[in-house]
């Protein structure tokens, strides 16, 4: 993939993990699908190649990942839905030709239509959404408790006291944020080997 772009935050939640391709929400925001191929590219590393992306299509997906993010954030919020985001992901849920199969290692694997579009690709990841925001999965949405992030996410971990996003991105800076203001609230700790 080209260097001149950011990398992809890749969660383990599909249609969480489809937000993430827009960061920083509350700051400068990362985009980190600017182009048709940057979306292929992404779809790819998901699970979910196609073959091509047009801009129209590549509009399409922003356009779901916004209606995501809202609906998400409005249930992490136990607010309600907004009408217009909902409509655009149950749209896109029907506008794909996908099917579920099961693989020998008792997995589910999506089976996109055959040439895969972006429109099949898109179907998956608001059938995705779907599941989280309506609790059909074990698990909850919450906001990232970075000031500058606040991407909703799902929380799995058996206590549900998930604060970010990503440790390794928003809690990292988060920490490290929180470490410098102790050092120079003690001095001490700067004169210390």
């Amino acid at each position: 993939m080209p260097s001149e772009f950011p990398d992809f935050r890749l969660g383990a939640v599909l249609a969480t993990s489809f937000t993430g391709t827009l960061s920083e929400r509350q700051g400068t925001p990362v985009e980190r699908i600017p182009t048709p191929q940057r979306l292929v590219d992404w779809l790819v590393v998901n699970g979910l190649a196609v073959d091509s992306c047009t801009q129209a299509q590549l509009e399409l997906a922003k356009e779901l990942r916004e209606s995501i993010h809202a609906a998400a954030t409005a249930a992490a919020l136990q607010k309600s839905l907004p009408a217009a985001a909902v409509r655009v992901i149950n749209e896109c849920s029907v506008g794909g030709r996908v099917a579920a199969i099961l693989t020998p290692k008792r997995a589910r694997q999506w089976r996109l239509g055959s040439p895969a579009s972006v429109e099949d690709a898109l179907s998956v990841i608001a059938a995705d959404a779907i599941d989280i925001i309506a609790g059909e999965r074990d698990g909850q949405l919450a906001l990232c408790s970075s000031p500058t992030c606040r991407a909703a996410f799902f929380d799995t971990s058996q206590s549900r006291s998930r604060r970010w996003c990503d440790m390794n991105t928003c809690g990292n800076r988060q920490k490290k944020a929180r470490f410098r203001a102790n050092q120079r609230k003690d001095p001490a700790a700067e004169d210390s080997p």
